[in-house]
């Protein structure tokens, strides 16, 4: 019997996984129809023209040094969405290691937070011959004509962080983002006793994150605390225009008493206008601003020690890396997963007809760990926490 790929632990064992049956008739001595060595060998000759012919500069860069399509282990195509947060940074690192420890290898893109330049990177693996596509779009909209493109070639596709709104997908690997905006309202809530202003610092609201995480933030504070008033900023995921709405925010209503960030994105600018209007006190003064973040990223945790914000979701970075790699892998092999409970924290769930989504664990984490409104915390310096990690 085999070992799982990765080496701290099995963490699918307890999944039932079905197989992709072939008639003997079809089937090569390694499991391939003579249909799929001929599609093999063809795409083969073509990536290896079209590599002979001409460069692409920065796309389709191979990370793991290994055989490509053509060898014995699958070529899967990952776009990085961005590299100018500290959360999809460390995505960015996590993901080579899991490639290594799947025994895939990689050809990597960045889209840079632009649905036409996923689309065209996602074109480029086509070329590249990619048996699987793992991405993070982050217009959750515009993407559903690649996934066509993609479903009518056979390749299957992952989306971490984030769901498309139409298209088929083989697994989504993300957390429950509504309810990060629950979580970060009885937080918010509980320590305003009820009473008071909030401002939410939106991310895209062409993102079904930031739709998921604003609606569930908003009704939660309509249901539970009514007498909170909240003030929802727009900022498409900007540091600069979160930064700019919280200034003329903070001076129409000097008496804002609570933050909430859809992510960590909009952190040193939040942190540096507190600063500059000395509203930086303890959390015992009457000036205190609680502030909630989502990510979980190492700065976050450190913050919190040091009293500057007092909580965040620990968004899991290295289980988007690690997850989003072994379904595409998984579906690359013909397995397939039930909507269920997994052995590692979470649960598959259909979120529309032919989608899966395994929704993982996304703990709120503050500085004393306690219990909020009924909910279990986890402390800023647990162990588990992946920004701790490093």
């Amino acid at each position: 019997m085999s070992r799982h790929p990765f080496t701290r632990r099995s963490p699918l064992a307890g999944l039932n996984v079905g197989g992709l049956i072939r008639t003997p008739a079809q089937q090569t001595t390694d499991g391939r129809s003579t249909t799929d060595r001929r599609t093999l060998l063809s795409v083969g000759l073509t990536v290896l023209l079209g590599v002979t012919a001409t460069v692409t500069t920065g796309c389709g860069e191979d990370t793991t040094g290994g055989t490509g399509s053509g060898g014995s282990t699958p070529l899967v195509g990952v776009d990085y969405p961005r590299s100018d947060t500290d959360f999809w940074n460390s995505y960015i690192k996590e993901v080579p290691k899991a490639g290594r420890e799947l025994g895939v290898d990689l050809k990597t893109t960045n889209s840079q937070n632009d649905v036409a330049n996923l689309i065209s990177n996602t074109q480029t693996f086509i070329s590249q011959g990619v048996k699987g596509v793992v991405m993070a779009p982050q217009d959750t909209a515009a993407i559903a004509p690649i996934l066509q493109q993609l479903d009518a070639k056979n390749i299957p596709v992952v989306t971490i962080d984030t769901r498309p709104d139409a298209g088929r997908v083989f697994m989504v690997v993300r957390a429950d983002n509504r309810a990060y905006g629950t979580k970060a309202c009885q937080f918010l809530g509980s320590k305003l006793a009820g009473q008071g202003k909030v401002v939410m610092l939106q991310g895209g609201l062409d993102s079904i994150n930031g739709r998921d995480r604003t609606e569930a933030f908003t009704e939660c504070m309509r249901v539970q605390y009514p007498g909170i008033t909240v003030f929802g900023e727009a900022t498409d995921w900007k540091a600069d225009v979160a930064a700019a709405k919280l200034q003329t925010r903070l001076a129409s209503d000097p008496d804002v008493r609570g933050i909430y960030m859809q992510s960590s994105f909009a952190l040193s600018g939040t942190l540096q206008i507190l600063k500059q209007k000395r509203l930086q006190v303890p959390p015992s003064d009457p000036k205190h601003v609680f502030i909630v973040s989502n990510d979980g990223i190492p700065e976050e945790l450190k913050n919190i020690r040091d009293g500057l914000v007092d909580a965040t979701v620990s968004q899991p970075a290295d289980l988007y890396a690690k997850y989003g790699l072994y379904y595409v892998k998984a579906a690359i092999d013909g397995r397939t997963f039930p909507p269920g409970p997994t052995d590692h924290g979470s649960t598959i769930v259909q979120v529309r007809d032919g989608v899966l989504e395994d929704q993982l664990a996304a703990p709120l984490v503050t500085a004393d760990g306690a219990a909020i409104a009924g909910q279990p915390m986890v402390k800023y310096d647990d162990p588990s926490l992946w920004g701790n990690a490093g």
